[in-house]
């Protein structure tokens, strides 16, 4: 069985969630199948700040972000620029229908935004640096400047978004939302049939009056 895996390049706990996940879909003999969406246009759609735009936050994030990496011996260096555009590497993603290619695609492209793979800006170090990950390089940077490209783009963006997806990563099991690496376990938990949520009147939280507000 298949799952989503929503995700932007921008991210850095994204980068790590993608190997975790791919470490839990062989354990559990499922895959979890990457979809690129714009994390930018899902802030602008909910109203919310990316995690670079609140100082503190940024300082934290990637801090964290070094120490969930190491925990599953998995390098992490910034990137040459944070942030920065990430369209050129999700519309390349966009344009690989097979599900197998594709993951090795979104692989070659994390390792070059979030270990020292020179980013995925420029087209022409993409390009070069897909082929030497034996990639058509050319081809896919190509494909991915093409009106079919930014369509998909946004319309998988637009799909998230109905789906309820607000940040990066995100997997949706069943209907459920998992968002943030560490939410991982429970999507296991959920693929399992162990879902703490089954057990409880949910509607509890969806009808729970407000007291106080923001100013």
């Amino acid at each position: 069985m298949n799952y989503p895996f929503y995700f932007d390049f921008l991210s850095p706990y994204t980068y790590v969630a993608w190997f975790a996940a791919e470490a839990l879909g062989k354990k559990l003999d499922r895959q979890f199948v990457p979809v690129p969406v714009l994390f930018a246009a899902l802030l602008n759609h909910h109203g919310t700040k990316g995690p670079a735009e609140v100082p503190a936050k940024r300082d934290y994030v990637f801090k964290d972000a070094t120490r969930k990496a190491a925990a599953i011996g998995l390098p992490l260096a910034p990137p040459p620029s944070h942030p920065f555009s990430p369209l050129l590497a999700l519309r390349i993603v966009s344009m690989v229908d097979d599900i197998q290619l594709r993951s090795e695609v979104v692989t070659a492209l994390f390792r070059m935004v979030w270990a020292g793979g020179g980013g995925v800006e420029d087209a022409s170090h993409v390009g070069r640096m897909l082929s030497e990950h034996s990639f058509d390089g050319a081809s896919l940077v190509r494909a991915a400047g093409t009106d079919e490209a930014k369509a998909r783009v946004r319309s998988q963006t637009e799909d998230a978004i109905k789906h309820g997806v607000f940040g990066v990563p995100t997997i949706v099991v069943d209907g459920e939302i998992f968002w943030g690496v560490d939410s991982l376990v429970h999507a296991e938990q959920r693929i399992l049939g162990r879902d703490a949520i089954d057990a409880i009147d949910l509607s509890r939280w969806a009808n729970l009056p407000s007291s106080a507000s923001r100013l």
